[in-house]
């Protein structure tokens, strides 16, 4: 099975090129569903008692967890802690699972994959990318999203131009969809024949 590392900066168009991955029957892990999952079921009793009056009725309060870890690199790393093996597990479950199902394909949609290191995990790195100015634009149109939080989220992302440096595939999200869709399909076609490079990889290392 191939497995392809799908990442882009805040406001990028990673998570519209995920769907359209799945659009074409590729198996999609999205951590940061995964993390909104956790932070209504089982990370919530762990991230109270980390961050106290950061949940109400079960829940994690994002906003409050946000402002808590805002600019404080121990306390977001405090909650990674947290955070990261528990995605971590829910990654390896559905990689068990699509191996098990025979699925020649899967995709790992993670925001933080070259910051966390899980580049190391795949076989390729497709990344999503768009002028800085479409970028930014984007991104104030969330809700809740100000100046100052779009700083400090950039600030913890590798910039832009090394993950393009990094990547083997970039898709340039500036473009509509139509052309964002023509460039999945030719990746698809392109790791059709590329060696896996995983550490954990059964295939023999590549020559030279």
């Amino acid at each position: 099975m191939f497995v392809i590392g799908l990442t882009g900066s805040v406001g990028m168009g990673k998570s519209t090129t995920a769907r359209l991955f799945a659009e074409q029957g590729v198996p999609v892990h999205d951590a940061d569903a995964v993390v909104h999952r956790l932070y209504e079921g089982e990370a919530v009793a762990d991230i109270e008692a980390a961050f106290p009056g950061t949940t109400a009725n079960g829940k994690v309060d994002r906003e409050k967890l946000a402002r808590r870890v805002l600019n404080d690199p121990a306390a977001l790393a405090r909650l990674e802690g947290i955070v990261h093996p528990l995605v971590q597990a829910a990654e390896d479950e559905l990689l068990a699972q699509t191996q098990a199902d025979g699925e020649d394909v899967v995709v790992l949609d993670i925001p933080l994959l070259f910051e966390t290191g899980a580049d190391k995990r795949v076989d390729a790195v497709v990344v999503v990318s768009a002028p800085a100015e479409e970028q930014r634009a984007r991104a104030l149109a969330r809700p809740g999203m100000t100046a100052e939080k779009l700083a400090a989220v950039l600030a913890k992302q590798m910039p832009d131009n090394e993950k393009r440096r990094r990547a083997d595939f970039v898709v340039d999200s500036s473009r509509g969809f139509d052309a964002a869709r023509a460039q999945v399909r030719a990746i698809l076609q392109a790791i059709a024949t590329m060696p896996k490079r995983r550490r954990d990889s059964s295939q023999p290392p590549a020559a030279g």
